[in-house]
């Protein structure tokens, strides 16, 4: 998948009008990304609408509009959107109970490296994941952490041939399985993927 570039994005001024429409559309397109894991953990799969989407809105709240702040928002960003031959994704956390929350972190130390994705009749993917910087320490797991997750070519042309995909999180404080991945986010993830011959 190709990167954003500058002339990919709309000026400030064309964003503000174009804001409400695009808006929309995004996150009728994030419906298709979002993979739920048992109540509290969500996958949030990253690709280039998304991309744009976060970079227009800092770029709007920040009123960025000269080219050296553009150009470091799309450096920032741009290694979000997935390369082809895998996916990326936000991984959150989510307890809306401040206490419940600080007391599952604590409980859930190390879940980033238990979350795992498996095409059907392949092994587990388990996720490269925080490569910008370390979110964990010995006694609480952030409640967000961003994940990388590579594919075989064998695997990419058995999801595209029709294989099913499964979800999981094998940590003994939060084992949790979907399988299999409901078909509209399947399906948003392959668009992710290019064909390997």
């Amino acid at each position: 998948m190709d990167k954003l570039k500058r002339e990919d994005l709309y000026s400030l001024e064309k964003y503000a009008e174009v804001r409400p429409e695009f808006r929309a559309r995004v996150m009728e397109h994030k419906k298709n990304r979002r993979l739920s894991i048992g109540a509290n953990a969500n996958l949030y799969f990253e690709d280039k609408i998304t991309v744009q989407y976060q970079i227009q809105e800092m770029l709007r709240i920040e009123k960025i509009f000269e080219a050296d702040g553009i150009n470091e928002e799309l450096e920032s960003y741009n290694p979000l959107i997935p390369d082809g031959k895998n996916w990326k994704a936000t991984f959150m956390l989510e307890f809306e109970d401040v206490e419940e929350r600080r007391v599952r972190l604590s409980e859930l130390v190390g879940v980033e490296a238990n979350v795992w994705m498996q095409v059907n009749g392949f092994d587990k993917i388990v996720p490269i994941y925080n490569e910008d910087m370390e979110r964990s320490t010995e006694s609480k797991t952030s409640a967000v952490h961003f994940m990388r997750f590579e594919l075989t070519d064998e695997m990419i042309n058995a999801l595209k041939s029709g294989s099913t995909l499964a979800a999981g999180i094998d940590h003994p404080k939060y084992p949790h399985t979907v399988d299999p991945v409901a078909d509209n986010i399947r399906d948003a993830l392959i668009e992710d993927l290019e064909y390997s011959h």
